[in-house]
């Protein structure tokens, strides 16, 4: 089984062929290409390649699939024996890609 472990958005993601994976959001329409190099492991069949801090000649490459908004969160404050009260909701947007390969040049 082939996998890697990938960053972006400062955020580290373990990802394998036919995988979908929601990371933040980035521009990209639907349909649309990606290509990540920041490879940090790449497991082969024979054992794992770690970087240092990234591994050379390997990238992953994906397909955007739907761009969107997670579910609403509520933010909630409140100062005691102040009457001060603030709620707001928040969505973050998101970015769901499919991993198409994983390829080693």
């Amino acid at each position: 089984m082939t996998y890697a472990i990938v960053e972006t958005g400062g955020k580290q993601y373990r990802v394998a062929p036919g995988d979908l994976l929601d990371i933040d959001r980035f521009d990209g329409e639907k349909g649309s290409a990606v290509e990540w190099t920041n490879v940090l492991l790449y497991r082969k069949e024979d054992g794992p390649v770690v970087g240092n801090p990234l591994v050379p000649n390997v990238k992953v490459m994906g397909t955007v699939v739907h761009q969107g908004r997670r579910r609403s969160i509520t933010v909630f404050k409140k100062k005691r024996r102040k009457n001060y009260i603030r709620t707001k909701g928040h969505r973050q947007h998101f970015t769901r890609v499919r991993i198409d390969e994983i390829a080693e040049n």
